[in-house]
């Protein structure tokens, strides 16, 4: 029985039994009006017909409570049925079916019922595909001989494969969808890793990405932390971590025997270079016999060649020293214009011979003292200048000078205003080697790369600011 047939007997039960009411209450009102007051028929037709209208009545009001009560349900039982169908589909339970049986709503029955077959079949392709996909992406991770963690943006384990697994020292039911920050309280590695992550992404932190030192294949390895973001900004799609360890032993013992051939080869020839130097001392002596002009030319020359060797040999000795960590200060209270008046005396025949003036900008004020190694601090303002000097055109100038900053660091900077630097070479010219593409001056490319690790090993830093045509302006910065 359809809601329509329904609604149309119940309103017309519902009329009938009023219907008959008025009727009987007008028919017994006609009788007792017919009646006469003193008649001995009055009082019985009266109670008479109080009684019917009474049982009429009563059966009126208890079949509408009835129908209020049937009536509104057989309606919302349907439509309760459709409701929780849906629920049970948004809740994924594509197995869920309707069966109703009012004409009205059979048609959204077999539609209802149509979609819910369709979606159960395109989960379980889909799911199968997944499940394929899956499977093939972890046959990929596992096939990579480098350690590989992916973590979801809550910091729980999504995969990792047996690379990861094995320096790690875990198994793979213990990670798995875990908590990586739980797990790591007992892992030191694992530790390492997860504050290697919050570091990549803290624009805060200016430290070097220092390989990490793990015992691994049965000797100690070094592997480089790279850490990816996944998801995309913008989108519902929520964050995560990549982390990757690419294995740099190999490299890192070939970089170790090439610092330790450098450091041998440039103790060997510092003694030969200062043999050269020493008989050339002799040779100029006016005692042993006068040199000619031709030969006092060629005396000046190996002079020349001899001292750039030495400077060579002098970097590539501290070069070596910073990088196999043997680098040792010996830090004392020491005053900046010190260091400055120290940086313009060993360079002054070489500004001479370019004729270039050395200006000094040295505050009137108190300056601060600073605690460094001043011998090598003082070496990194001798090679500024120097450079500045080689850099500047003949007859031009460069300044040297130092200034306290309101957070209580002091300055020292060296100045000149020869073509400057292009932007594109501000970071990498304190890279080994490097030379800006162009350059006619000679030099090893070393200098800016140890100015920096030494300024840096005080915890200072070591910048430039130049533009092309406007000269160049390194700045060093301690800690007073």
């Amino acid at each position: 029985m359809n809601i329509k047939t329904k609604l149309t007997l119940n309103i017309g039960m519902l009329v009938a039994m009023i219907v008959l009411l008025v009727s009987l209450s007008v028919v017994n009102l006609q009788i007792l009006t017919a009646t006469e007051p003193t008649s001995p028929a009055a009082g019985p037709g009266l109670q008479r017909a109080l009684i019917w209208v009474s049982i009429i009545g009563g059966i009126c009001i208890v079949c509408g409570l009835w129908m209020l009560k049937q009536l509104p349900a057989s309606i919302n039982k349907p439509v309760k049925e459709i409701t929780d169908g849906i629920k049970e589909i948004a809740n994924h339970n594509y197995e869920q079916r309707l069966n109703l049986e009012s004409k009205e709503f059979e048609e959204v029955s077999k539609n209802f019922n149509r979609m819910a077959k369709r979606l159960a079949d395109y989960h379980s392709s889909t799911l199968a595909e997944i499940k394929a996909a899956k499977n093939y992406m972890e046959t990929i991770i596992n096939s990579v001989k480098e350690p590989i963690i992916g973590l979801d943006n809550a910091m729980t384990i999504l995969f990792i494969n047996d690379e990861a697994l094995s320096i790690l020292n875990l198994q793979r039911e213990e990670v798995l969808w875990k908590s990586a920050q739980e797990i790591a309280l007992r892992n030191d590695l694992l530790r390492r890793l997860l504050r290697g992550v919050q570091d990549s992404f803290d624009e805060k932190n200016t430290a070097k990405n220092e390989p990490l030192k793990i015992y691994a294949d049965n000797k100690e390895s070094y592997f480089q932390m790279k850490c990816m973001k996944t998801g995309r900004e913008g989108t519902s799609q929520k964050e995560g971590y990549v982390i990757l360890l690419k294995n740099i032993t190999e490299f890192k013992e070939l970089d170790s025997a090439k610092t330790t051939f450098i450091s041998t080869i440039s103790h060997e020839l510092k003694t030969p270079i200062s043999a050269i130097l020493m008989s050339l001392q002799l040779l100029e002596d006016s005692r042993v016999g006068s040199l000619n002009d031709e030969q006092q030319e060629l005396a000046q020359s190996i002079q020349d060649n001899s001292d750039r060797l030495l400077s060579i040999t002098s970097e590539l000795l501290n070069m070596t020293q910073v990088e196999s960590g043997k680098l040792q200060l010996k830090p004392r209270v020491t005053k900046p214009i010190e260091l400055i008046e120290y940086a313009i005396k060993a360079n002054r025949v070489q500004a001479e011979k370019f004729n270039i003036q050395v200006e000094v900008q040295y505050p009137e004020e108190k300056m601060g003292k600073l605690f460094v190694d001043s011998e090598k601090i003082a070496w990194v303002l001798t090679n500024l200048v120097s450079n500045a000097i080689r850099y500047s055109a003949e007859n031009g100038r460069i300044i040297i000078g130092a200034r306290k900053t309101k957070d209580n660091w002091i300055e020292m900077f060296v100045r000149d205003f020869g073509k400057g630097i292009d932007p594109r070479y501000h970071q990498s010219i304190f890279e080994h080697y490097f030379r800006v593409p162009g350059t006619k001056v000679q030099g090893s490319g070393l200098g800016l790369s140890i100015s920096k690790d030494f300024v840096e090993a005080h915890g200072g830093t070591l910048t430039v600011e130049s533009e092309i045509g406007k000269g160049s302006c390194f700045t060093l910065r301690l800690k007073a």
